[in-house]
């Protein structure tokens, strides 16, 4: 690969504008070969080709040193770096109180000089714009890491609290207690030691003890100065018991100082896990409970969001020291071009300056790195250096060729199921069958919803694929766990294996029904699509760690919190997942269908009489609108909280879209009604209306008149403009797709119900193109605001006067 590829891989997406532009150089590294290959003289017509070095002086046959032996070493002989021979001198500057270089090219007076003076001002420019960035970011990791400082010494000061170890803060106890034990221990061997020796040595211990206690080394009295014998059994005595109690005292004991339990009066708890019951007292404006209370639990979560903090900590300083390296390693390259084609020796001169300069130089990341590795392993993992290490540095997730085999089989019998289901109905006749119509209105629907569900399975799958190849940064905006984000491959794998299984399902019953030594079996054929999606519904829950257990668990988040709006703090996760249920709304229909034709049918008999009960119209209402509705309540959370009227514009629109599928449902119950009819055309045209503009502009960021690329935006990730417009087309018909409800379109040779699928299927195709430009209208403003990193909350707050005077 080569580098620039290599380096536009490895930029970090949402920095890219802050990078060297190495392409950009390139190209005007090729205008200036252009020109010398235009410039340089035609070769000789005549005679051998000889290399240059023989056309050089020659140098004679004495040996240098004795050549020049009569020239003192100040001579004029000017050596090969010398200012004459250089082509560029680079110089530090200050423009406008910000640090700068600016390179000056000395050959400017030569055949095309002035396109290496264009060279050298871009070279200049993009040099300038990455070291400032680098050094701006590096001022906020350091004030970050000051923060990350005061929340490990609160929580140290937490864990004495909490734990409150015996023996480990308290040093004058554990003294006290080595020794009581070494003087029991001189105590046995008194009886045989001379009273001299012993009463010095009694009295050694004391002062040892002391010594160790206070580190403060006692004077000798002046009774016992002029005993010089003495002097040195006493020094003996005290240095014996002095290196008895240092090898007793515990290592912790003797290193560890203890942390100052005050701060604690100057730090409170922030309230950062948002639940309904927090949102309710929010509302009702109770006051938070902030004073710390001491109990393991409390120290728990403490521990889990300040490892949160320092592995997105620890992410950041990887990626600046690889922002470093990588800028470095694109100015030596690029610099290497410049003399291989213009044959200077330009490069040592520049990389010399780089290498001096802050981006080259500054250590405080690589720094930084070892001591957040340090803290980690140390406070949070055990002293276990491979399971910190694991966590800090998660390996980059692998597609194994099983999953794309796996995936690849599951597509093959899809297909063949699919083949062999049409081969079945063709030449069985199924559908010229008396109990056609009883089937399509019944059993369809049961078998549709896994069609749903596949389809929005193909289409994220789909999405993740051209978000990676754009490198719209998904598992950021989505929030995911570093290394549990599923590719496309493995998006795939359930969906083709739902799809056989349903397709399986479809057969068995048909086969079955058709079969007459299975006809005592019809009960258990009516039941399969119920079994299926009982199995789909445990594989969902299931707390076992198989089929992607994070991603499954991270969805039934998503889910709970939409449903549970407004209670929860609105994340894009919560109300992306909440647009994509506002296109399965046919599907969130089969599953009332199902509870409504298994609780109280006669499946025995492929009987029922829900669309009758008035109960189920009710709820036909109601399952409409709950997708909707938890999009109107997730804009109002947000109008209140950010006081933003954006949200609540985006509210009335899908107040207007409640209303319109409302309409259209009463209008589907009573087709004769002259006034819903009416009613359904002015609301759905108007919800459609404002809901492709929302679409258009506020979500795609298009359909701007002043931007580069007309009507689109000025940042594009697809290079063909012509995708947008078609995208834009497909939007605004398929949003129109309601039209079959309200016109009431029949067609001879399709079932009612077949054509309320398809529109269902056409609704989730326009979901799923309206989230790739979603998603990249979202990484576009990432980009521009350099946001590469979620903010992770810090669990205590300090006291902003605690350093002011009483």
């Amino acid at each position: 690969m080569k580098f620039g590829k290599e380096f536009t891989s490895q930029m970090v997406p949402e920095w890219q504008e802050a990078y060297m532009d190495y392409n950009f150089l390139k190209t005007i590294l090729k205008d200036i070969q252009n020109m010398r290959q235009k410039n340089k003289p035609p070769p000789a017509a005549m005679g051998l080709n000889r290399r240059p070095t023989l056309y050089r002086a020659f140098s004679g046959l004495m040996n240098r040193q004795f050549s020049t032996r009569r020239y003192s070493p100040t001579s004029s002989t000017i050596p090969g770096n010398d200012i004459e021979s250089q082509a560029i001198l680079v110089n530090s500057t200050r423009e406008d109180g910000s640090h700068g270089y600016h390179t000056t090219f000395l050959m400017a007076s030569e055949e095309g000089g002035e396109y290496e003076l264009v060279y050298f001002r871009r070279l200049d420019e993009e040099f300038n714009k990455v070291d400032k960035f680098y050094k701006s970011k590096v001022e906020e990791v350091m004030k970050e890491a000051s923060m990350l400082n005061k929340q490990m010494d609160a929580l140290i000061a937490f864990r004495i609290k909490v734990e409150n170890p015996p023996g480990v803060f308290d040093r004058s106890v554990e003294m006290t207690r080595l020794a009581s034990d070494i003087a029991s221990s001189a105590a046995v061997l008194a009886a045989t030691t001379p009273r001299n020796i012993r009463a010095s040595r009694k009295v050694n211990v004391m002062d040892a003890i002391e010594e160790a206690g206070s580190n403060n080394l006692q004077e000798p009295s002046e009774e016992n100065s002029g005993d010089d014998e003495k002097d040195e059994k006493e020094k003996r005595s005290a240095n014996i018991v002095n290196q008895r109690v240092e090898a007793q005292t515990p290592r912790n004991v003797r290193r560890t100082r203890p942390a100052p339990l005050e701060i604690l009066d100057h730090v409170t708890m922030n309230q950062t896990q948002e639940t309904p019951r927090s949102t309710i007292k929010g509302v009702l404006k109770v006051p938070k409970q902030t004073e710390l209370t001491f109990n393991r639990e409390n120290l728990r979560k403490v521990e889990e969001q300040l490892k949160k903090a320092f592995v997105e900590f620890y992410q950041k300083l990887r990626l600046l020291k690889s922002f470093s390296f990588l800028n470095t390693l694109a100015f030596s390259k690029i610099m290497k071009k410049y003399d291989k084609i213009t044959s200077r020796d330009a490069s040592k001169s520049y990389m010399k300056t780089v290498d001096q300069s802050y981006l080259g130089s500054s250590d405080e990341v690589t720094k930084l790195m070892e001591r957040v590795e340090a803290t980690y392993i140390k406070h949070f993992s055990n002293a276990n250096r491979s399971k910190g290490m694991s966590i800090l540095r998660p390996k980059a997730k692998r597609e194994t060729h099983r999953i794309s085999f796996t995936t690849g089989f599951f597509f093959g019998c899809t297909v063949a199921l699919i083949l062999a289901l049409i081969l079945i109905i063709r030449t069985r006749k199924i559908m010229d069958q008396p109990g056609r119509a009883q089937y399509m209105e019944i059993m369809f629907p049961l078998y549709m919803f896994f069609a749903f569900i596949v389809l929005h399975m193909v289409m994220y799958a789909g999405n993740v694929f051209f978000w990676r190849k754009y490198r719209v940064n998904y598992p950021f905006i989505f929030g995911f766990k570093p290394g549990t984000e599923l590719g496309y491959r493995d998006v795939m794998l359930p969906a083709f294996v739902l799809s056989a299984l349903a397709l399986g399902c479809v057969l068995s019953n048909l086969d079955m029904e058709m079969d007459p030594r299975t006809l005592d079996y019809k009960a258990l054929t009516e039941l399969l699509p119920l079994l299926l999606l009982v199995v789909v519904t445990v594989i969902m829950i299931c707390p076992l760690n198989i089929v992607y257990r994070s991603s499954r668990y991270f969805f039934l988040t998503c889910l709970f919190h939409g449903l549970l709006a407004p209670l929860y703090k609105v994340t894009l996760p919560d109300f992306f997942l909440a647009d994509q249920l506002t296109s399965q709304v046919q599907a969130l229909r089969s599953i009332q269908f199902y509870i409504c034709y298994y609780g109280w049918g006669d499946y025995k008999h492929r009987e029922t009489t829900c669309k009758d009960n008035s109960v189920y119209k009710i709820f036909l209402f109601l399952v409409a609108a709950v997708p909707y509705m938890s999009r109107l309540l997730q804009c109002l959370r947000r109008l209140y909280e950010e006081k933003d009227p954006m949200q609540g514009y985006n509210g009335i629109k899908y107040f207007l879209t409640i209303v319109a599928v409302s309409v259209r449902t009463a209008l589907s119950l009573n087709q004769a009604s002259v006034s819903w009819k009416v009613a359904a055309w002015v609301f759905s045209v108007l919800a459609a209306i404002v809901s492709t503009y929302w679409d258009l502009v506020f979500d795609w960021g298009l359909l701007q008149r002043n931007s580069k690329n007309r009507w689109l935006r000025d940042k594009l990730l697809v290079p063909h403009n012509s995708v947008y417009f078609v995208a834009i087309g497909m939007n605004v018909l398929l949003r129109f797709a309601w039209l079959q409800t309200v016109l009431n379109f029949k067609v001879n040779f399709l079932h009612r119900q077949t054509l309320i699928a398809i529109v269902a299927l056409l609704e989730i195709v326009r979901r799923g193109i309206w989230n790739f430009f979603r998603l990249e209208n979202e990484h576009l403003n990432n980009v521009g605001k350099y946001r590469a990193f979620k903010s992770v909350p810090l669990p205590f707050n300090y006291d902003e006067d605690e350093d002011k005077d009483e």
